[in-house]
C-alpha cells in the first residue's frame, strides 16, 4: 500500500480532516509528527443516544444538606476584624493621626502594603511601600531619614507618584512596618 493512501486512511479513521497538498514528493516523517492528533474529541466519542436510558434527576432548591456545604466554601469577602485591645499575633488596626499629610491604605486582608522584592537571582533586594495617598515626598523623606540614622549610611530611594509607591534599595521591611505602625497607619 503506498504511503500517501495509508496516511489518508489513518486520517479518516481518526476523524481528522486534512487537506493534502498535491505534490510529487512523498510526505516525510516530520510532517506526520507536526499534525496534532486528538484521541478524545467530541467527534470520536459515541453519541448520547436515547435520553430515557438515564436516571431522572431532580433539581432541588435550598436543600437541607446545603448548610453543611456552605461551611466548607471560602468567604467571598474578608470579614472585618473584631475590635480587641490586643491581638495575639501583634496585629494592630489602623488608627491614623489627623496631623499626618500622608496615608498608607491597608490591603484587603488588613495588612500593611510593605513588600520585599528579590530580583536578579537574589542580588537586587528592594523594599516597596505601596498604596500611598497624600504627600508621598514627606513620607519618603521621613523613611529615608529614619533608615539612614539607624544604618549610619545613605540609601537609594525611588518615588513613583503616579502609582503611589516608594522603593527603598535594601531589606528594610521590619523598619518600615514598625514606622508605619508607630504612626498609626
Amino acid at each position: 500500500m503506498p504511503f500517501r493512501s495509508l496516511f489518508q486512511k489513518v486520517c479518516q479513521n481518526e476523524a481528522i480532516s486534512i487537506k493534502l497538498v498535491q505534490c510529487s514528493n512523498i510526505l516525510n516523517v516530520t510532517a506526520l509528527r507536526s499534525i496534532p492528533v486528538r484521541c478524545s474529541s467530541f467527534r470520536s466519542s459515541e453519541p448520547v443516544g436515547d435520553v430515557d436510558r438515564f436516571p431522572q434527576v431532580d433539581v432541588v432548591r435550598d436543600a437541607p444538606e446545603w448548610k453543611f456545604v456552605e461551611r466548607l466554601l471560602a468567604a467571598r469577602v474578608v470579614p472585618t476584624p473584631v475590635a480587641k485591645t490586643e491581638y495575639p499575633s501583634g496585629w494592630k488596626p489602623p488608627q491614623p493621626r489627623p496631623d499626618l499629610k500622608y496615608f498608607v491604605a491597608r490591603t484587603k486582608n488588613y495588612m500593611l502594603p510593605v513588600y520585599l522584592r528579590r530580583t536578579f537571582r537574589g542580588q537586587r533586594i528592594v523594599t516597596a511601600v505601596r498604596r500611598i495617598d497624600g504627600d508621598i515626598w514627606q513620607l519618603e523623606a521621613e523613611l529615608r531619614y529614619l533608615i539612614e540614622k539607624k544604618l549610619n549610611k545613605s540609601i537609594v530611594t525611588r518615588v513613583n507618584e503616579m502609582n503611589g509607591q516608594i522603593e527603598l534599595k535594601g531589606d528594610f521591611v521590619t523598619i518600615v512596618e514598625g514606622f508605619l505602625l508607630e504612626k498609626g497607619l
